[in-house]
């Protein structure tokens, strides 16, 4: 298929071959959503923990008589239906972390970019940087290709580890940078505009090739 690619300004300069293999696929939503869901598992941190009847610390001794009082019989004051009790069935530390086949990995990272080429949300862009690593400069830059309201979430597809242009973006809590071999699924799903450079296409093309 084919794509077009624009300036920084916002205007259309030539043609671009995206690969059918890579953008041009049927969505597969449900390998989308397992590996939206495996790298949210993969980031929790999971050191949530209470304490039992038998961490609480306290005597053993029971509150009062088994027997002769009318009230039902208490073993100690560490029970769970006690305040400051111990907690029943409650988080512990656990590691939440798992992996999915590779193969449905790249098939999920293709489905999303199909989808973001299919839906005309991603926009190819000639190669560019920030060399200031400023801020100002890369939100001037940024505003001749989201003519829309530019808080809503934007995905930036580089096609390296620039190390300045993420320096400019830092400071900007709706813009997400993404490597062309490092793609995260939840980023580029969500992403209300993607904006790919140049070079990341071709990257892009042979990297998720089928081999």
């Amino acid at each position: 298929m084919e794509g077009k690619v624009f300036s920084v300004q916002g205007k259309e300069l030539r043609s671009i071959e995206l690969s059918d293999d890579v953008f041009g696929l049927p969505i597969n939503e449900d390998v989308i959503w397992y590996a939206i869901n495996n790298e949210l598992a993969n980031a929790r941190v999971g050191t949530a923990d209470t304490k039992t009847r038998s961490d609480v610390h306290g005597t053993n001794r029971r509150p009062y008589a088994q027997k002769g009082t009318g009230r039902a019989r208490q073993g100690d004051v560490k029970a769970p239906q006690f305040v400051g009790g111990g907690t029943v069935f409650g988080p512990h530390p656990r590691d939440y972390s798992y992996s999915i086949n590779k193969k449905a990995k790249r098939l999920a990272m293709k489905s999303i970019l199909s989808l973001k080429a299919q839906n005309a949300t991603m926009k190819v862009v000639e190669d560019f940087s920030i060399e200031s690593g400023k801020t100002k400069e890369l939100v001037s830059l940024l505003s001749g290709l989201l003519p829309r309201d530019k808080a809503e979430r934007t995905v930036v597809i580089l096609k390296d580890d620039d190390a300045m242009v993420k320096r400019a973006g830092r400071n900007i809590p709706w813009l997400h940078f993404l490597s062309f071999n490092r793609l995260r699924a939840h980023d580029l799903f969500y992403g209300r505009a993607v904006i790919v450079m140049e070079s990341a296409v071709k990257n892009l093309n042979e990297f998720y090739a089928d081999k």
